[in-house]
């Protein structure tokens, strides 16, 4: 099995049985996200004790692609600091809209998955939609994310 097969099936695993896919009832953070040109609707749930992401999760709908990202994104930020969620999130930015030469896909562990859906433009808003999303939670804004 190459690379390319490991990631697709990273992806189709994630798309089928999302991780910390449910509310946080007493969530300290919560934004909602939305990409038209998909239809993709996500709600990010975020606990943070002491500046530390003790638990994150994510509800909505949306494509496999989206959904993927949003379930994997969960996965690396429990027990991560809000710089460490921030600089993740511009690593992951990196990965999927730029030259990634900057980024360690290894120290990214599944979200390297991700890293294919750069070579479909149309596709990247999908990937990026929770990541958006988990950067309003942090930053408490008002206004929902659009990727338009």
């Amino acid at each position: 099995m190459d690379l390319k097969d490991l990631y697709q099936d990273i992806i189709v695993d994630h798309n089928r049985s999302p991780r910390n896919f449910r509310r946080i009832d007493h969530a300290t953070r919560m934004a909602q996200g939305y990409n038209p040109l998909c239809g993709d609707k996500l709600v990010i749930y975020i606990t943070l004790a002491d500046g530390v992401i003790e638990d994150v999760s994510f509800q909505g709908e949306g494509c496999a692609i989206s959904t993927a990202s949003a379930s994997l994104m969960t996965e690396m930020l429990k027990g991560k600091t809000e710089a460490e969620a921030a600089a993740l999130f511009d690593n992951m930015h990196q990965l999927l809209t730029e030259d990634n030469h900057g980024v360690d896909v290894a120290e990214l562990g599944k979200l390297a998955a991700l890293e294919g859906v750069r070579a479909y433009p149309t596709r990247v808003k999908c990937a990026t939609l929770c990541w958006h999303t988990l950067q309003a939670a942090l930053e408490e804004a008002d206004e929902p994310v659009t990727t338009e």
